[in-house]
């Protein structure tokens, strides 16, 4: 047993008890819950700008909010949020903004998302119950480290000029005050890992430090791939991490920042090194025998990483994630399914007949996209994931994730939207001056691994193009991040050496669409255009020039 971790673990266990309380007793009374929530919210934030411009003050009951405040997009909240980032007060929310929090737009390449201590309040609400059911379940967590993946190898990225700090200096600050302390106190590989630029040092040195827990309990990651991608790095560096586990070094110091290299504490560990000696990198369930727990997003698109995951992993519980966006926390694992997290913010959902609901009055088996009211400033705000309701815990519905509402694609968490890339294009072909005759963007999830291809049509070579949209697709965090830790591959391009918009439409209008509705799209969804746009010799000689 690691007696630091237990220690700090049944801290962080006892702080999370009254909001698992709050919790448990909430789920049989959605309704009263949710109304007294948008109350306190409305009291509070009346005397904003936000809350003058739509008489919060005057607002007595749901029916009067719904019909008073719009539904809002990012794009509709930018003009505020902007005012925000000048420094300007009291303009969403009546609390200070501590930070602006980047994350992927559907029309932008990047949202900011302000954050408040009254979000982070709402996020821990969440976080409590979640934290005491997994501890509840599997109740050996206590005694052992954690290896947390919250968001690895950010980039630091020119910002435009902003009076309130974007993003976080440290992953655990989400959490906040005490409970950043107890995370980051059993945490199996300092924080600062992510602040590593190079790829291969980042793998590296995480399974140097993960390798030291003999003892590891719990890996929380986000995608299931980018534990299988580190995992996948273990025999090519068997021989020189069981060296530097022997003898307290690090092959890559040289390459290391000294601020890196001090957080990792190296020192000499030979009866681990003998453990590992007769193990198999390929196996790595037998590496850590302690290991109990990975948390990671299942559904939607990562469902069968997940399944991938398992099948490594024997014996370990891979418990997938509730939906967490950087705006919101929607769900969260508890009582062996997902509830809406009915104590963090006020949800509404948006059904395909254009009727808004409220929690309690969901169907099950019907499917709605999240809008959420946050302590944070988003008020009526269409956060663009899609549920289906999968069934009540006591009188609370549980959601599954689906996906992104619109033309989104999402294969490793990048959420490249329609409107983003027909952007991405337009600053591609810009830079070529000369336009092509066709174009499109289409996930080829089956390859190793998957990435974006663009099927083109053009008389100028392809490869200078494929470079600035790569480029200019870079300018998604969410995409760049994923491209750095490998988990997409580079865009590759499919040349249709003629009659790409002919090849199209009759694609098109052999899965049931009628000629005059037929439109180009940047972004398709579909995974089959390779057999429609078969590449021809001459495309082939495009290509390689």
């Amino acid at each position: 047993m690691n007696v630091t971790a237990a220690l700090a673990n049944t801290a962080w266990l006892a702080a999370s008890l009254p909001a698992a309380w709050r919790f448990r007793r909430a789920l049989s009374d959605p309704g009263t819950t949710q109304t007294q929530l948008l109350r306190r919210l409305l009291t509070r934030h009346a005397d904003t700008a936000y809350g003058r411009a739509h008489n919060f003050a005057t607002l007595s009951n749901y029916a009067e909010f719904a019909r008073r405040v719009p539904l809002n997009t990012y794009e509709d909240l930018s003009p505020w949020i902007t005012r925000v980032q000048q420094g300007e007060p009291n303009v969403l929310t009546r609390d200070p903004v501590t930070h602006l929090i980047p994350t992927s737009g559907s029309t932008s390449a990047r949202k900011l998302i302000p954050f408040t201590a009254a979000l982070q309040s709402e996020f821990n609400a969440a976080i409590g119950p979640w934290i005491v059911d997994l501890f509840t379940r599997a109740p050996s967590l206590l005694f052992g480290p954690a290896y947390w993946s919250v968001s690895p190898l950010a980039r630091n990225t020119a910002e435009q000029a902003s009076a309130i700090p974007v993003g976080f200096a440290d992953d655990s600050d989400y959490l906040g005050g005490a409970r950043a302390r107890l995370v980051s106190s059993v945490l199996a590989a300092p924080s600062t890992l992510r602040h590593l630029a190079n790829l291969d040092d980042f793998r590296y040195v995480t399974l140097l430090c993960l390798l030291r827990q003999s003892d590891l309990r719990l890996i929380s990651v986000w995608h299931p791939s980018f534990l299988s991608l580190l995992l996948d790095a273990l025999p090519t560096n068997w021989s020189a991490l069981l060296t530097d586990l022997r003898h307290g070094t690090c092959g890559r110091s040289a390459s290391l920042p000294a601020s890196v290299l001090s957080s990792l504490g190296l020192r000499p560990c030979p009866t681990r090194s003998d453990q590992l000696a007769a193990a198999n990198p390929h196996h790595p369930h037998s590496l850590w025998p302690a290991l109990r727990v990975v948390s990671c997003w299942g559904d939607a698109h990562a469902a069968s990483s997940v399944d991938a995951l398992r099948a490594r992993l024997p014996g370990v519980i891979v418990q997938p994630k509730g939906l967490l966006a950087t705006e919101a926390f929607v769900t969260l694992p508890f009582g062996g399914t997902h509830p809406l997290a009915l104590c963090s913010h006020f949800f509404e959902f948006l059904a395909d007949d254009a009727t808004v609901l409220r929690a309690h009055e969901l169907n099950v088996g019907q499917t709605y996209e999240v809008i959420v009211t946050t302590g944070g400033g988003l008020w009526r705000y269409r956060l663009g994931d899609r549920v289906e309701v999968t069934g009540h815990l006591a009188r609370t519905p549980t959601l599954r994730f689906l996906g992104r509402s619109g033309q989104v694609s999402d294969l490793r968490g990048e959420k490249l939207s329609e409107a983003f890339v027909a952007r991405a294009f337009a600053a591609a072909v810009a830079s070529l001056g000369k336009p092509p005759r066709f174009l499109m963007l289409a996930p080829s999830p089956a390859s190793t691994p998957p990435h974006y291809t663009i099927f083109l049509e053009a008389d100028f070579p392809p490869l200078p193009f494929t470079a600035a949209l790569e480029q200019a697709l870079r300018e998604n965090p969410h995409y760049a991040l994923c491209r750095d830790l490998g988990q997409l591959g580079p865009v590759q391009v499919q040349a249709i050496a003629g009659g790409g918009y002919e090849r199209y439409t009759t694609a098109e209008i052999s899965r049931g669409a009628r000629l005059g509705e037929i439109k180009p799209v940047a972004l398709s969804l579909r995974t089959d255009w390779h057999q429609h746009f078969a590449l021809t010799h001459a495309a082939s000689d495009v290509l390689r020039r």
